[in-house]
């Protein structure tokens, strides 16, 4: 299968399967659904982690092309820091789980989903914007390595699915049918494809960036995680769901360590 292939393939399974599964997770009953999505954002924690300090950073320090490891630390630093101005700016939206289907009560969740997304549109275009992106990440990834382009694509499905939940929540609260939202959210995952298509004929001119597309790829994962993702498990204070989230953090790590190690 030529990498091309392997690119598309693997594209499609980061943007498109991810929209597939959170469809069919809105089917479930709400009281289920409540249960499961928490669960869900712990090992979606484990998986960016475990992609960007695993995977990602010490294939981008590691490059045939040679590298200075100070230059790639620094686009670490400067990619985390311009995710959170784009995310400021509503250019770039992570609205999961615990915070995007409910926060409390009825109320409460439709004031503090209006503060995330003024409009259905807008969720639309920061989706199609972050999967164009995600795209590109995939790419560069697997013109590195194959078994690492697959690892980055598992952890951007990982982490897709409760934001694609969290899309449908907001869409369905601002008037769009759930058949409407199914699809404008699969037309929005295929930006997904396109930025990786773009990626793979650009980024064979300019070999010698492909590391730090790597380290912006890790920085966007890590800020996912520590920004988007964890506070929310902090709202939860119990022992018992303490230790349920480290396990399911632990379990998202072990995932992508096995994954890279078997692959190769």
């Amino acid at each position: 299968m030529s990498l091309l292939t392997w690119i598309i393939i693997f594209s499609l399974i980061g943007g498109i399967l991810s929209v597939v599964a959170a469809g069919l997770f809105l089917l479930l009953p709400q009281a289920r659904r409540l249960a499961l999505l928490p669960h869900m954002v712990s090992f979606a924690i484990g998986a960016l982690l475990g992609a960007a300090f695993l995977g990602l950073l010490p294939h981008a320090l590691n490059s045939p092309v040679g590298v200075d490891a100070h230059g790639i630390m620094q686009t670490t630093l400067i990619g985390i820091l311009t995710f959170f101005v784009l995310e400021k700016l509503v250019l770039w939206r992570h609205c999961h789980a615990v915070e995007c289907e409910v926060h409390g009560s009825d109320e409460n969740q439709h004031e503090h989903e209006q503060k995330k997304a003024p409009a259905g549109t807008l969720v639309l275009f920061g989706d199609a914007m972050h999967n164009f992106v995600d795209g590109i990440l995939i790419a560069a990834a697997f013109m590195t390595d194959i078994h690492l382009g697959i690892v980055t694509a598992l952890a951007v499905a990982a982490h897709e699915i409760p934001q694609e939940v969290g899309d449908f929540a907001i869409l369905l609260d601002s008037g769009f049918s759930r058949r409407k939202a199914f699809l404008f959210n699969i037309l929005a995952s295929l930006t997904t494809v396109i930025g990786a298509l773009l990626a793979y004929y650009s980024l064979q001119l300019v070999e010698a960036y492909i590391p730090y597309v790597l380290a912006i790829a890790a920085s966007s994962f890590i800020y996912v995680a520590v920004a988007d993702l964890i506070p929310g498990l902090h709202k939860r204070t119990e022992a018992k769901e303490g230790i349920r989230q480290i396990l399911l953090i632990s379990s998202g790590v072990i995932l992508i360590y096995l994954a890279h190690s078997q692959l190769h």
